[in-house]
C-alpha cells in the first residue's frame, strides 16, 4: 500500500513548513557566531569599549536564535518517523549515523559553551569568551558540514551499494564528499554570511534611527555592510560553479530552474515567463537568447537540455519562479550593499534614507535562502535520494486529515514563533536609551 495522493501532499507540505522555518535560525546562527567572534577578537586586542558592546549586544541575539533553532529542528526530525518512515527504511544507515555527528556538535560545542557567552560576564577572561565564541562558531559550522553533506548526498547520491532495497555505505569519504557537496556547503555559508550581514546592518541602522548613535552601533553598523559588500561577488562566483555542477549531475533541476522545454544549442534566458506543464511551453515569455547557454555551458552554442528529454522532472513553475526570486534578491543585496559601502566610506555620514533602506533589507537573507532552498528541494522531485528512493514510496499511511491538523498546528506556531522573534530582535534593539549628545557622523570602523 501505498499513500493517497492527498496524504502525499500534505505530508510534503508539513515538511516543507517545519523545513521552511527551521532552516531560518541556522541561516543567521552560523554566520551571526563567527561575527561575534570577530567583535570579541577585536575588543580583545584592541581594548575598545565599542567592540566589546557590541559583542554583547548580539550574544544575545545568538542565543535567541540557537533557542528556536534547536527547538525547530527537534520536531523536524520527528517526522522521519511519522510520515516518511520509507526514507530511514531505505537511507537510515547513510542518514541516520550523518544526523547522529550534527547533533552531537551541536549539543556539545554550541550549547555547552553558548553558556559561556552569554552567563560568563566578568567571572571569565576576555580570552575565555574568544575561545568560548570560537567554539560555538565552530559549532555552526561543523553542524551545517554534516547536514549538507547528506543533503547533498540525497541530491547526488555516491559511496553506496543497494542490498536489499536499502543502501548500505561502501565510502564515507565519497558518501560525505559526494559531487554536489563542496558546491553546496560553500554556497550555504556565504549565505549565512550575507543574511547576518543584513540583518547586522539592518538592526544597527533602526538603532541608529531611534537616536543611538554610539560607537558600538556604528561599529556594527560598518563591519555589516562592508561585509556584505564582500561577500555578495563571493556568492555569484560560487552559485556559477554550482549551476555548473547541477547542470552536469542534474539536468532535469536546471531545465526547470530556467523553463527549458525543449534542448537547444545556444539556449535562451527566461527573463520571466509562465510554465504551463499542460501546453509543454512559457506563457508570456521574455526571454534573451543564447544567454543561458553563456553562463551555464560558458559557450555561446553549449547544448542544454529541455524538459521533454526527461521522463521524472520536478514541478516546473516552483522551481521556475523561485529560482528568479533567488537570483532577483541576490542583485539586489548586491545592488544595496555596495551603495551603502559606497555611502559609508572615509567615515561619511548615514543619511535616513540610506538607514531607512537597510532596515527595509534587514530579512533579505531569509528570502533569498528559503527561495534557493525550494530551488534545490522541489528541483530533486520526485525522489527523495536522486535514482535511489522516490518520495511517494517513502511516505507513510497517515490518513490525510490527520497530517492536515497537524500541519494547521504547526503553521499556526511557527507564525506565532516567528512574530515573536522578529519582536523580541526589535526590542532588544530599541530598548537601549539614545546616547545624548553623540556625534551624527559615523566614526572609522
Amino acid at each position: 500500500m501505498t499513500a493517497t495522493p492527498d496524504a502525499l501532499l500534505l505530508a510534503r507540505l508539513q515538511f516543507a513548513a517545519n523545513m521552511s522555518f527551521h532552516i531560518l535560525f541556522p541561516a543567521i546562527s552560523i554566520g551571526l557566531a563567527w561575527l561575534v567572534l570577530y567583535f570579541r577578537l577585536r575588543a580583545n586586542y584592541s581594548g575598545e569599549a565599542r567592540w566589546a558592546e557590541a559583542y554583547t549586544f548580539w550574544v544575545k541575539v545568538v542565543a535567541l536564535t540557537f533557542a528556536l533553532g534547536v527547538v525547530s529542528g527537534v520536531t523536524m526530525s520527528f517526522q522521519f518517523g511519522t510520515n516518511w518512515p520509507g526514507y530511514m527504511k531505505t537511507v537510515g544507515n547513510i542518514a541516520g549515523p550523518l544526523l547522529s555527528y550534527e547533533i552531537l556538535f551541536a549539543f556539545f560545542l554550541e550549547a555547552a559553551f553558548i553558556g559561556v557567552m552569554l552567563f560568563g560576564g566578568q567571572r571569565v577572561s576576555p580570552r575565555m569568551h574568544a575561545l568560548a565564541a570560537f567554539l560555538v562558531a565552530l559549532g555552526t559550522t561543523i553542524s551545517a558540514f554534516w547536514i549538507l553533506a547528506l543533503d547533498s548526498w540525497m541530491q547526488t547520491p555516491a559511496g553506496f551499494t543497494m542490498i536489499d532495497g536499502q543502501a548500505h555505505v561502501a565510502s564515507w569519504l565519497a558518501v560525505i564528499f559526494n559531487p554536489s557537496f563542496p558546491y553546496r556547503f560553500t554556497h550555504m555559508l556565504l549565505a549565512s554570511g550575507l543574511t547576518v550581514a543584513f540583518l547586522v546592518a539592518g538592526i544597527s541602522a533602526y538603532r541608529w534611527l531611534r537616536g543611538q548613535r554610539s560607537a558600538d552601533v556604528q561599529a556594527a553598523l560598518r563591519t555589516a555592510v562592508r561585509l556584505a559588500a564582500v561577500l555578495i561577488p563571493l556568492q555569484i562566483a560560487a552559485g556559477d560553479q554550482h549551476g555548473l555542477n547541477t547542470l552536469e549531475h542534474q539536468p532535469a533541476k536546471i531545465a526547470a530552474m530556467e523553463g527549458l522545454w525543449q534542448s537547444a544549442r545556444g539556449a535562451p534566458m527566461v527573463l520571466f515567463g509562465v510554465p504551463d506543464e499542460t501546453l509543454r511551453a512559457n506563457r508570456y515569455e521574455i526571454a534573451i537568447p543564447q544567454l543561458a547557454s553563456i553562463y551555464l555551458t560558458h559557450s555561446l552554442d553549449g547544448e542544454i537540455k529541455g524538459l521533454d528529454d526527461f521522463a521524472d522532472h520536478p514541478p516546473v513553475a516552483p522551481v521556475f519562479f523561485a529560482f528568479r526570486v533567488m537570483v532577483g534578491m541576490g542583485v539586489l543585496m548586491l545592488l544595496v550593499s555596495w551603495l551603502a559601502a559606497w555611502k559609508l566610506r572615509r567615515g561619511r555620514a548615514l543619511t535616513a534614507g540610506l538607514a531607512r533602506g537597510l532596515v527595509a533589507m534587514t530579512f533579505a537573507g531569509w528570502v533569498a535562502v528559503l527561495a534557493g532552498w525550494y530551488t534545490t528541494e522541489v528541483g530533486r522531485q520526485p525522489w527523495l535520494a536522486t535514482g535511489v528512493l522516490r518520495t511517494a514510496d517513502a511516505a507513510s499511511l497517515v490518513p490525510a486529515p490527520m497530517i492536515a491538523t497537524t500541519l494547521a498546528m504547526y503553521v499556526a506556531l511557527y507564525a506565532f514563533l516567528l512574530v515573536a522573534y522578529v519582536s523580541v530582535l526589535f526590542y532588544l534593539a530599541g530598548k537601549a536609551s539614545p546616547v545624548r549628545g553623540a556625534s551624527l557622523e559615523m566614526q572609522h570602523a
